[in-house]
């Protein structure tokens, strides 16, 4: 039988703050997969996961933003020790300082299942660019690695609607 350990989140929220990684992976079991993240400087996406999110403010406060399905943008605030439900699909921007710390649980992604990423016109609204990715394995950063894709060229940042160039952040 395997140990049952409980984890400080503290002790990993403070570990994640002296890192250049922006998350600690707490397990990655069969059917879940739980981590901590440390808020970015800039988050402009959506994600789209196939898998229910519940998300626990362990640090700080977060603006989760979402579209409702019918596309309009809303903001859930999670405050320091408040929990949050996010189902499937949804698509959300959880966006929180870097000196914020959450806590993400999980089912972790079957092998036909996909994550969506989104990044909108910041003038018009219209979708610039979606990423499509198997994420079997957070250790690898996924958020990450679309960012870089996206404002690695300036075509992905441009509108096909209004022309507006999305700048790429600074830093």
């Amino acid at each position: 039988m395997t140990e049952l350990k409980a984890v400080s989140l503290a002790e990993v929220s403070e570990g994640i703050s002296k890192s250049v990684k922006p998350v600690s992976i707490l397990w990655q079991a069969p059917d879940t997969i739980a981590f901590v993240a440390r808020g970015r400087r800039q988050r402009s996406e959506f994600h789209a996961d196939p898998s229910d999110e519940v998300m626990y403010m362990i640090k700080g406060e977060m603006n989760l933003h979402y579209l409702t399905p019918e596309g309009a943008e809303k903001v859930a605030l999670v405050r320091e020790g408040e929990i949050i439900y996010c189902p499937a699909g949804v698509r959300h921007s959880p966006r929180f300082s870097p000196d914020s710390f959450l806590l993400v649980l999980e089912r972790k992604r079957r092998s036909d299942e996909r994550d969506r990423f989104f990044w909108y016109c910041e003038k018009c609204h219209a979708e610039l660019y979606e990423a499509v990715r198997h994420v079997a394995d957070y250790r690898e950063d996924p958020v990450s690695r679309v960012y870089e894709e996206f404002y690695s060229e300036e075509s992905r940042r441009t509108c096909g609607k209004c022309g507006h160039v999305t700048p790429r952040p600074a830093g």
